[in-house]
Protein backbone atom coordinates (compact mmCIF):
# COMPACT_ATOMS: atom_id res chain seq x y z
CA UNK A 1 0.00 0.00 0.00
CA UNK A 2 1.58 3.47 -0.68
CA UNK A 3 1.97 5.53 2.54
CA UNK A 4 1.13 9.14 2.72
CA UNK A 5 4.44 11.22 2.53
CA UNK A 6 5.59 12.59 5.89
CA UNK A 7 7.62 14.80 4.45
CA UNK A 8 4.76 17.79 4.48
CA UNK A 9 5.65 20.68 6.52
CA UNK A 10 3.07 20.98 8.88
CA UNK A 11 4.29 24.85 10.19
CA UNK A 12 4.48 28.07 8.96
CA UNK A 13 7.66 29.72 6.95
CA UNK A 14 9.30 32.04 8.82
CA UNK A 15 8.11 34.66 6.62
CA UNK A 16 4.67 33.62 7.17
CA UNK A 17 5.51 33.54 10.96
CA UNK A 18 6.79 37.11 10.88
CA UNK A 19 3.47 38.36 9.12
CA UNK A 20 1.21 36.46 11.04
CA UNK A 21 2.58 38.24 14.32
CA UNK A 22 2.99 41.72 12.72
CA UNK A 23 -0.63 41.74 12.16
CA UNK A 24 -1.41 39.78 15.25
CA UNK A 25 0.26 42.54 17.23
CA UNK A 26 -1.61 45.70 15.17
CA UNK A 27 -5.17 43.62 15.10
CA UNK A 28 -4.34 43.32 19.15
CA UNK A 29 -4.06 47.12 19.19
CA UNK A 30 -7.32 47.83 17.28
CA UNK A 31 -9.25 45.72 19.34
CA UNK A 32 -8.27 47.08 22.31
CA UNK A 33 -9.59 50.29 21.69
CA UNK A 34 -11.92 49.46 19.26
CA UNK A 35 -15.32 50.37 21.59
CA UNK A 36 -13.77 54.47 21.82
CA UNK A 37 -14.05 54.16 18.17
CA UNK A 38 -16.05 51.49 16.27
CA UNK A 39 -16.47 52.99 13.02
CA UNK A 40 -13.41 54.58 12.48
CA UNK A 41 -11.68 51.45 13.91
CA UNK A 42 -13.47 48.89 11.63
CA UNK A 43 -12.20 51.31 8.55
CA UNK A 44 -8.53 51.00 9.99
CA UNK A 45 -9.30 47.03 10.15
CA UNK A 46 -9.66 47.57 6.64
CA UNK A 47 -7.09 49.06 5.83
CA UNK A 48 -4.91 46.58 7.18
CA UNK A 49 -6.87 43.77 5.65
CA UNK A 50 -6.58 45.53 2.09
CA UNK A 51 -2.54 45.80 2.38
CA UNK A 52 -2.28 42.17 3.71
CA UNK A 53 -4.53 41.05 0.79
CA UNK A 54 -2.26 42.66 -1.81
CA UNK A 55 -4.85 43.51 -4.26
CA UNK A 56 -5.15 39.28 -4.40
CA UNK A 57 -9.25 40.46 -4.35
CA UNK A 58 -11.06 43.20 -5.91
CA UNK A 59 -10.66 46.59 -4.36
CA UNK A 60 -14.65 47.45 -4.91
CA UNK A 61 -15.64 44.42 -2.39
CA UNK A 62 -13.62 46.27 0.27
CA UNK A 63 -14.55 49.93 -0.98
CA UNK A 64 -18.77 48.61 -0.93
CA UNK A 65 -18.01 47.35 3.21
CA UNK A 66 -16.60 51.06 4.01
CA UNK A 67 -19.20 52.71 2.33
CA UNK A 68 -21.52 50.44 4.66
CA UNK A 69 -19.28 51.27 7.66
CA UNK A 70 -19.17 55.18 7.03
CA UNK A 71 -22.30 55.71 6.94
CA UNK A 72 -23.46 53.83 10.00
CA UNK A 73 -26.91 52.18 8.73
CA UNK A 74 -28.07 48.94 7.01
CA UNK A 75 -28.44 45.89 7.55
CA UNK A 76 -24.69 45.06 6.82
CA UNK A 77 -23.92 47.83 9.24
CA UNK A 78 -25.82 46.03 12.14
CA UNK A 79 -24.28 42.64 10.91
CA UNK A 80 -20.90 44.09 11.78
CA UNK A 81 -21.54 45.87 14.83
CA UNK A 82 -23.31 42.45 16.01
CA UNK A 83 -19.83 40.81 15.27
CA UNK A 84 -17.72 42.88 17.16
CA UNK A 85 -20.37 43.42 20.47
CA UNK A 86 -21.19 39.59 20.43
CA UNK A 87 -17.69 37.99 20.05
CA UNK A 88 -15.02 37.40 22.12
CA UNK A 89 -12.22 39.17 21.07
CA UNK A 90 -9.58 36.41 21.07
CA UNK A 91 -11.64 34.35 19.03
CA UNK A 92 -12.25 37.36 16.38
CA UNK A 93 -8.47 38.01 16.58
CA UNK A 94 -7.46 34.71 15.66
CA UNK A 95 -10.92 33.65 13.36
CA UNK A 96 -9.54 37.14 11.68
CA UNK A 97 -5.36 35.65 11.31
CA UNK A 98 -6.93 32.66 9.91
CA UNK A 99 -9.16 33.79 7.24
CA UNK A 100 -7.75 36.77 6.24
CA UNK A 101 -3.89 36.27 6.53
CA UNK A 102 -3.92 31.68 6.43
CA UNK A 103 -6.50 31.52 3.59
CA UNK A 104 -6.69 35.16 2.02
CA UNK A 105 -3.51 35.89 1.24
CA UNK A 106 -1.13 32.65 1.78
CA UNK A 107 -3.73 30.28 0.57
CA UNK A 108 -5.22 32.12 -2.23
CA UNK A 109 -2.10 32.80 -3.97
CA UNK A 110 -0.66 28.98 -3.46
CA UNK A 111 -3.59 27.91 -4.72
CA UNK A 112 -3.79 30.00 -7.85
CA UNK A 113 0.01 28.81 -8.32
CA UNK A 114 -0.64 25.42 -8.02
CA UNK A 115 -3.07 24.87 -10.60
CA UNK A 116 -1.27 26.75 -13.27
CA UNK A 117 1.71 23.94 -12.18
CA UNK A 118 -0.08 20.99 -11.63
CA UNK A 119 -3.13 21.60 -14.57
CA UNK A 120 -5.71 20.52 -12.34
CA UNK A 121 -8.11 21.91 -9.65
CA UNK A 122 -6.13 23.09 -6.25
CA UNK A 123 -9.51 23.78 -3.64
CA UNK A 124 -10.03 26.61 -1.68
CA UNK A 125 -11.60 23.97 1.07
CA UNK A 126 -11.88 20.26 2.16
CA UNK A 127 -14.70 18.87 3.71
CA UNK A 128 -14.00 15.82 5.68
CA UNK A 129 -15.81 13.57 7.85
CA UNK A 130 -14.42 12.21 11.03
CA UNK A 131 -16.59 9.82 11.78
CA UNK A 132 -20.00 8.21 10.10
CA UNK A 133 -20.84 7.78 13.60
CA UNK A 134 -24.38 9.42 14.11
CA UNK A 135 -26.21 10.38 17.44
CA UNK A 136 -29.39 11.00 15.39
CA UNK A 137 -31.29 9.76 12.41
CA UNK A 138 -32.71 12.34 10.32
CA UNK A 139 -35.15 12.09 7.64
CA UNK A 140 -33.77 11.92 4.38
CA UNK A 141 -29.89 11.92 5.49
CA UNK A 142 -27.77 9.19 4.25
CA UNK A 143 -25.18 9.23 7.10
CA UNK A 144 -28.16 7.89 9.50
CA UNK A 145 -27.73 4.56 7.19
CA UNK A 146 -23.78 4.35 7.61
CA UNK A 147 -23.71 3.44 11.57
CA UNK A 148 -20.25 3.38 13.53
CA UNK A 149 -18.32 1.28 11.24
CA UNK A 150 -16.10 4.07 9.74
CA UNK A 151 -13.30 6.45 11.26
CA UNK A 152 -10.45 8.50 10.09
CA UNK A 153 -7.38 8.52 11.98
CA UNK A 154 -6.15 11.55 13.91
CA UNK A 155 -2.75 11.01 11.73
CA UNK A 156 -4.86 10.64 8.91
CA UNK A 157 -6.62 13.79 9.36
CA UNK A 158 -3.41 15.76 10.09
CA UNK A 159 -2.04 14.56 7.17
CA UNK A 160 -5.03 15.79 4.56
CA UNK A 161 -4.49 19.24 6.70
CA UNK A 162 -0.92 19.36 5.86
CA UNK A 163 -0.89 18.27 2.37
CA UNK A 164 -3.41 20.75 1.88
CA UNK A 165 -1.77 23.40 3.27
CA UNK A 166 1.11 22.60 0.87
CA UNK A 167 -1.25 23.15 -2.03
CA UNK A 168 -2.59 26.25 -0.70
CA UNK A 169 -5.51 24.78 1.05
CA UNK A 170 -6.25 26.89 4.36
CA UNK A 171 -10.12 26.06 4.63
CA UNK A 172 -11.55 22.98 6.11
CA UNK A 173 -15.04 21.58 7.32
CA UNK A 174 -16.16 18.81 9.18
CA UNK A 175 -19.23 16.70 8.51
CA UNK A 176 -20.14 13.24 9.09
CA UNK A 177 -22.07 12.05 11.09
CA UNK A 178 -21.76 13.87 14.11
CA UNK A 179 -18.04 15.59 13.87
CA UNK A 180 -18.13 16.18 17.78
CA UNK A 181 -17.90 12.37 18.96
CA UNK A 182 -14.32 13.53 17.37
CA UNK A 183 -14.20 16.59 18.86
CA UNK A 184 -11.10 16.07 20.77
CA UNK A 185 -9.00 15.55 17.59
CA UNK A 186 -10.96 18.26 15.63
CA UNK A 187 -9.54 20.88 18.62
CA UNK A 188 -6.56 18.91 18.28
CA UNK A 189 -6.00 19.90 14.34
CA UNK A 190 -7.39 23.53 14.90
CA UNK A 191 -5.12 24.08 17.49
CA UNK A 192 -1.81 22.60 15.36
CA UNK A 193 -3.02 24.53 12.43
CA UNK A 194 -3.80 27.96 13.60
CA UNK A 195 -3.21 29.43 10.26
CA UNK A 196 -6.00 27.46 9.38
CA UNK A 197 -9.98 28.05 9.51
CA UNK A 198 -12.36 25.18 10.41
CA UNK A 199 -15.98 25.24 10.43
CA UNK A 200 -18.16 21.83 12.28
CA UNK A 201 -21.34 21.40 10.73
CA UNK A 202 -23.26 19.79 14.11
CA UNK A 203 -26.66 18.53 15.28
CA UNK A 204 -24.99 20.41 18.61
CA UNK A 205 -26.20 17.80 21.64
CA UNK A 206 -22.88 17.38 22.51
CA UNK A 207 -22.22 20.96 22.75
CA UNK A 208 -20.91 22.47 26.47
CA UNK A 209 -19.31 24.30 28.49
CA UNK A 210 -15.80 22.52 27.97
CA UNK A 211 -16.01 22.22 24.75
CA UNK A 212 -17.09 25.92 24.12
CA UNK A 213 -13.94 26.84 27.03
CA UNK A 214 -12.11 24.54 24.03
CA UNK A 215 -13.55 26.37 20.79
CA UNK A 216 -12.86 29.98 22.50
CA UNK A 217 -9.03 28.71 23.62
CA UNK A 218 -8.07 27.31 19.65
CA UNK A 219 -10.05 30.10 17.79
CA UNK A 220 -10.15 29.65 14.87
CA UNK A 221 -13.34 26.93 14.29
CA UNK A 222 -16.79 27.94 14.22
CA UNK A 223 -19.86 25.99 13.87
CA UNK A 224 -22.94 25.40 11.99
CA UNK A 225 -26.17 24.17 14.52
CA UNK A 226 -28.49 22.08 12.25
CA UNK A 227 -31.89 23.58 11.98
CA UNK A 228 -34.86 23.18 9.67
CA UNK A 229 -36.93 26.35 10.74
CA UNK A 230 -39.79 25.75 13.35
CA UNK A 231 -40.03 23.14 16.11
CA UNK A 232 -42.63 21.21 14.50
CA UNK A 233 -40.49 21.45 11.54
CA UNK A 234 -36.98 20.46 12.87
CA UNK A 235 -38.03 17.61 15.37
CA UNK A 236 -40.47 15.84 12.07
CA UNK A 237 -37.13 15.72 10.21
CA UNK A 238 -34.54 15.42 13.13
CA UNK A 239 -36.51 13.58 16.30
CA UNK A 240 -38.72 14.68 19.04
CA UNK A 241 -36.90 17.58 21.46
CA UNK A 242 -33.91 18.66 18.68
CA UNK A 243 -35.54 21.86 17.96
CA UNK A 244 -35.10 22.93 21.63
CA UNK A 245 -31.54 21.46 21.79
CA UNK A 246 -30.24 23.29 18.72
CA UNK A 247 -31.52 26.48 20.79
CA UNK A 248 -29.71 25.45 24.09
CA UNK A 249 -26.34 24.84 21.95
CA UNK A 250 -27.03 28.66 20.36
CA UNK A 251 -27.24 30.15 23.55
CA UNK A 252 -24.44 28.53 25.63
CA UNK A 253 -22.10 29.75 21.77
CA UNK A 254 -23.52 33.26 22.20
CA UNK A 255 -22.65 33.16 25.90
CA UNK A 256 -19.49 32.27 25.08
CA UNK A 257 -19.02 34.93 22.60
CA UNK A 258 -18.26 32.35 19.79
CA UNK A 259 -18.44 32.67 16.46
CA UNK A 260 -21.42 30.26 15.03
CA UNK A 261 -23.88 30.20 12.29
CA UNK A 262 -27.00 27.62 11.24
CA UNK A 263 -26.98 24.48 8.31
CA UNK A 264 -30.23 24.57 6.87
CA UNK A 265 -31.12 21.78 4.60
CA UNK A 266 -34.64 22.98 2.40
CA UNK A 267 -37.26 20.66 1.48
CA UNK A 268 -40.36 20.81 -0.48
CA UNK A 269 -41.87 20.20 3.25
CA UNK A 270 -40.21 23.25 5.22
CA UNK A 271 -38.98 25.47 2.97
CA UNK A 272 -41.82 28.30 4.32
CA UNK A 273 -40.56 27.97 7.45
CA UNK A 274 -36.53 28.29 7.10
CA UNK A 275 -37.36 31.40 4.84
CA UNK A 276 -39.63 32.88 7.45
CA UNK A 277 -39.08 35.99 9.22
CA UNK A 278 -39.95 34.78 12.46
CA UNK A 279 -37.31 32.14 12.27
CA UNK A 280 -34.54 34.19 10.89
CA UNK A 281 -35.21 36.98 13.78
CA UNK A 282 -35.75 34.32 15.97
CA UNK A 283 -31.78 32.39 14.52
CA UNK A 284 -30.49 36.52 14.91
CA UNK A 285 -31.71 36.95 18.40
CA UNK A 286 -30.44 33.30 19.32
CA UNK A 287 -26.39 34.84 17.88
CA UNK A 288 -26.24 33.13 14.92
CA UNK A 289 -24.16 34.84 12.13
CA UNK A 290 -24.32 33.20 8.87
CA UNK A 291 -26.98 30.60 7.44
CA UNK A 292 -25.51 27.96 5.16
CA UNK A 293 -28.60 26.72 2.94
CA UNK A 294 -28.55 23.38 1.29
CA UNK A 295 -30.93 22.32 -1.67
CA UNK A 296 -32.46 18.81 -0.24
CA UNK A 297 -30.50 15.86 -2.56
CA UNK A 298 -31.84 12.50 -3.01
CA UNK A 299 -28.79 10.78 -1.71
CA UNK A 300 -29.30 7.11 -0.70
CA UNK A 301 -31.48 4.00 -1.37
CA UNK A 302 -34.43 5.34 0.95
CA UNK A 303 -34.31 9.14 0.21
CA UNK A 304 -37.69 10.46 -0.61
CA UNK A 305 -37.38 12.20 -3.75
CA UNK A 306 -40.64 14.29 -3.28
CA UNK A 307 -38.55 16.48 -0.66
CA UNK A 308 -36.72 18.22 -3.73
CA UNK A 309 -38.23 21.61 -3.91
CA UNK A 310 -40.35 22.27 -6.73
CA UNK A 311 -39.70 24.40 -9.55
CA UNK A 312 -41.51 27.06 -7.86
CA UNK A 313 -39.92 26.98 -4.56
CA UNK A 314 -36.61 27.22 -5.95
CA UNK A 315 -37.62 30.43 -8.09
CA UNK A 316 -38.88 31.53 -4.83
CA UNK A 317 -35.62 30.50 -3.16
CA UNK A 318 -33.53 32.75 -5.91
CA UNK A 319 -35.58 35.90 -4.63
CA UNK A 320 -35.63 35.22 -1.67
CA UNK A 321 -31.61 34.63 -0.88
CA UNK A 322 -31.39 38.35 -2.93
CA UNK A 323 -33.66 39.76 -0.68
CA UNK A 324 -32.58 38.68 2.07
CA UNK A 325 -28.40 39.76 1.37
CA UNK A 326 -29.58 42.90 0.51
CA UNK A 327 -28.20 45.80 2.68
CA UNK A 328 -31.72 47.73 3.05
CA UNK A 329 -34.38 45.05 2.53
CA UNK A 330 -32.28 41.84 4.22
CA UNK A 331 -31.01 40.64 8.05
CA UNK A 332 -28.35 41.39 9.29
CA UNK A 333 -26.65 37.85 9.05
CA UNK A 334 -25.20 36.40 5.85
CA UNK A 335 -27.01 33.52 3.52
CA UNK A 336 -25.46 31.47 1.45
CA UNK A 337 -27.17 29.03 -0.88
CA UNK A 338 -25.19 26.24 -1.88
CA UNK A 339 -27.65 25.65 -5.16
CA UNK A 340 -28.76 28.81 -5.64
CA UNK A 341 -25.94 30.85 -5.52
CA UNK A 342 -23.86 29.31 -8.26
CA UNK A 343 -23.65 32.23 -10.51
CA UNK A 344 -21.36 33.84 -8.11
CA UNK A 345 -18.79 31.06 -8.23
CA UNK A 346 -19.51 30.05 -12.06
CA UNK A 347 -21.50 26.96 -11.35
CA UNK A 348 -20.70 24.40 -9.86
CA UNK A 349 -17.65 23.87 -7.31
CA UNK A 350 -17.15 20.54 -6.63
CA UNK A 351 -14.23 18.21 -7.86
CA UNK A 352 -11.58 20.32 -6.70
CA UNK A 353 -12.84 23.50 -8.56
CA UNK A 354 -13.51 24.80 -4.77
CA UNK A 355 -14.11 22.00 -2.53
CA UNK A 356 -13.97 18.35 -2.11
CA UNK A 357 -15.04 15.76 0.26
CA UNK A 358 -13.37 13.04 1.91
CA UNK A 359 -15.16 10.48 3.39
CA UNK A 360 -14.86 8.70 7.18
CA UNK A 361 -13.22 5.53 4.97
CA UNK A 362 -11.33 7.78 3.68
CA UNK A 363 -12.40 7.66 -0.43
CA UNK A 364 -12.22 11.53 -1.90
CA UNK A 365 -15.71 12.26 -3.34
CA UNK A 366 -15.74 15.20 -6.29
CA UNK A 367 -19.05 16.27 -3.87
CA UNK A 368 -20.46 15.69 0.07
CA UNK A 369 -23.57 14.62 -2.31
CA UNK A 370 -22.03 12.45 -4.63
CA UNK A 371 -20.61 9.30 -2.95
CA UNK A 372 -18.73 8.04 -6.36
CA UNK A 373 -14.63 7.89 -5.97
CA UNK A 374 -11.68 6.50 -7.87
CA UNK A 375 -9.02 7.46 -5.35
CA UNK A 376 -8.33 7.14 -1.40
CA UNK A 377 -6.24 9.04 1.15
CA UNK A 378 -5.00 6.01 2.43
CA UNK A 379 -3.37 5.08 -1.35
CA UNK A 380 -3.08 8.15 -3.17
CA UNK A 381 -1.28 11.57 -1.87
CA UNK A 382 -4.16 14.61 -2.25
CA UNK A 383 -3.11 15.65 -5.41
CA UNK A 384 -2.20 12.25 -6.83
CA UNK A 385 -6.26 12.40 -5.82
CA UNK A 386 -7.03 15.37 -7.68
CA UNK A 387 -5.33 14.60 -11.18
CA UNK A 388 -7.32 11.22 -11.22
CA UNK A 389 -9.81 10.44 -13.71
CA UNK A 390 -12.73 11.23 -11.82
CA UNK A 391 -11.97 14.75 -10.91
CA UNK A 392 -10.00 15.71 -14.18
CA UNK A 393 -13.41 14.86 -15.47
CA UNK A 394 -14.82 17.16 -13.57
CA UNK A 395 -12.22 19.83 -14.14
CA UNK A 396 -12.66 18.75 -17.95
CA UNK A 397 -16.73 19.18 -18.06
CA UNK A 398 -16.88 22.39 -15.94
CA UNK A 399 -19.46 24.16 -16.22
CA UNK A 400 -22.06 21.43 -16.70
CA UNK A 401 -24.17 24.24 -17.73
CA UNK A 402 -23.73 28.08 -18.75
CA UNK A 403 -26.54 28.46 -16.85
CA UNK A 404 -25.51 28.67 -13.45
CA UNK A 405 -28.85 28.56 -11.90
CA UNK A 406 -28.43 24.77 -13.71
CA UNK A 407 -24.92 24.04 -11.81
CA UNK A 408 -24.91 20.43 -11.01
CA UNK A 409 -23.92 18.02 -13.01
CA UNK A 410 -26.57 15.06 -10.61
CA UNK A 411 -29.43 17.49 -9.94
CA UNK A 412 -30.10 19.73 -12.56
CA UNK A 413 -27.94 17.99 -15.31
CA UNK A 414 -28.36 14.00 -14.67
CA UNK A 415 -26.57 12.77 -17.81
CA UNK A 416 -23.68 14.70 -16.99
CA UNK A 417 -23.04 12.79 -13.86
CA UNK A 418 -24.44 9.56 -15.46
CA UNK A 419 -21.44 10.15 -18.22
CA UNK A 420 -18.45 11.25 -16.14
CA UNK A 421 -18.89 7.96 -13.54
CA UNK A 422 -19.09 6.03 -17.23
CA UNK A 423 -16.02 7.35 -18.51
CA UNK A 424 -14.12 7.15 -15.23
CA UNK A 425 -14.91 4.30 -13.78
CA UNK A 426 -15.54 5.41 -10.23
CA UNK A 427 -17.31 3.31 -7.84
CA UNK A 428 -20.29 4.01 -5.35
CA UNK A 429 -18.67 4.85 -1.87
CA UNK A 430 -22.26 5.34 -0.20
CA UNK A 431 -20.92 3.76 3.06
CA UNK A 432 -24.16 0.99 3.40
CA UNK A 433 -25.47 0.93 0.36
CA UNK A 434 -23.66 0.84 -2.87
CA UNK A 435 -25.91 3.35 -5.57
CA UNK A 436 -25.24 3.35 -9.10
CA UNK A 437 -25.27 6.48 -11.03
CA UNK A 438 -28.10 5.47 -12.91
CA UNK A 439 -30.37 4.94 -9.65
CA UNK A 440 -29.10 8.34 -8.25
CA UNK A 441 -29.21 9.87 -11.34
CA UNK A 442 -33.14 8.55 -12.05
CA UNK A 443 -33.97 10.10 -9.22
CA UNK A 444 -33.12 13.90 -10.31
CA UNK A 445 -34.44 13.19 -14.37
CA UNK A 446 -37.94 14.79 -13.33
CA UNK A 447 -36.81 18.02 -11.23
CA UNK A 448 -33.96 18.42 -14.17
CA UNK A 449 -36.73 18.50 -16.76
CA UNK A 450 -39.25 20.67 -14.99
CA UNK A 451 -36.44 23.11 -14.04
CA UNK A 452 -34.72 23.49 -17.31
CA UNK A 453 -37.57 26.08 -18.59
CA UNK A 454 -37.82 27.93 -15.41
CA UNK A 455 -34.35 29.05 -14.90
CA UNK A 456 -33.75 30.27 -18.52
CA UNK A 457 -36.05 32.75 -18.14
CA UNK A 458 -35.04 33.51 -15.00
CA UNK A 459 -31.48 33.85 -16.45
CA UNK A 460 -32.61 35.65 -19.27
CA UNK A 461 -34.61 38.26 -17.64
CA UNK A 462 -31.93 39.22 -14.45
CA UNK A 463 -28.61 40.40 -14.42
CA UNK A 464 -26.15 38.31 -13.15
CA UNK A 465 -22.65 38.87 -11.48
CA UNK A 466 -18.98 38.09 -13.60
CA UNK A 467 -17.14 35.53 -11.05
CA UNK A 468 -14.69 35.73 -13.73
CA UNK A 469 -13.20 32.28 -13.13
CA UNK A 470 -11.49 30.29 -15.69
CA UNK A 471 -12.20 26.93 -16.69
CA UNK A 472 -10.04 24.08 -18.41
CA UNK A 473 -12.04 25.31 -21.62
CA UNK A 474 -10.61 28.57 -21.29
CA UNK A 475 -6.65 27.63 -20.77
CA UNK A 476 -4.44 26.76 -24.03
CA UNK A 477 -4.40 22.97 -23.72
CA UNK A 478 -8.44 23.62 -23.22
CA UNK A 479 -9.04 26.10 -26.40
CA UNK A 480 -6.26 24.38 -28.91
CA UNK A 481 -9.38 20.85 -27.69
CA UNK A 482 -12.21 22.27 -27.66
CA UNK A 483 -10.76 24.25 -31.00
CA UNK A 484 -9.75 20.39 -32.52
CA UNK A 485 -12.87 19.02 -31.79
CA UNK A 486 -15.26 22.23 -33.15
CA UNK A 487 -13.31 21.48 -36.72
CA UNK A 488 -13.79 17.67 -36.73
CA UNK A 489 -17.22 18.01 -36.43
CA UNK A 490 -17.32 20.97 -39.33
Amino acid sequence: MFQIPCCVAKGMTIKEKTERKFAEVTIDKLLKYIDKDPQGNIIKLLDIVEKLLGGIFPKKNLDSIREVIEKGEGVYYDFAMNILNQTDRGVLKKMLLAMGLGAGVHGTKAVRTNRDKYKCNIPFLILMDPTSACNRKCKGCWAAEYGHKENLTFEEMSSVVSQAKELGTHLFMFTGGEPTLRKNDIIRLCEENPDCAFLTYTNGTLVDRAFCDELKRVGNMALAISIEGSKETTDDRRGEGMYQQALESMKLLKENGLLFGMSVCYTSANIEQVTSDEFMDKMIDCGVKFGLYFNYMPVGKDAPVELIPNPDQREYMYKWVRKTRNNKTGKPLFIMDFQGDGEYVGGCIAGGRNYFHINAAGDMEPCVFIHFSDSNIREKTLLEGLRSPLFMAYRHDQPFNDNHLRPCPMLENPDCLRNIISQTGAKSTNLECAESAEQLCSKCDKFAREWAPRAEEIWKNNKHPNPKTQYYRDTPEGKAEFAAKNAKAE
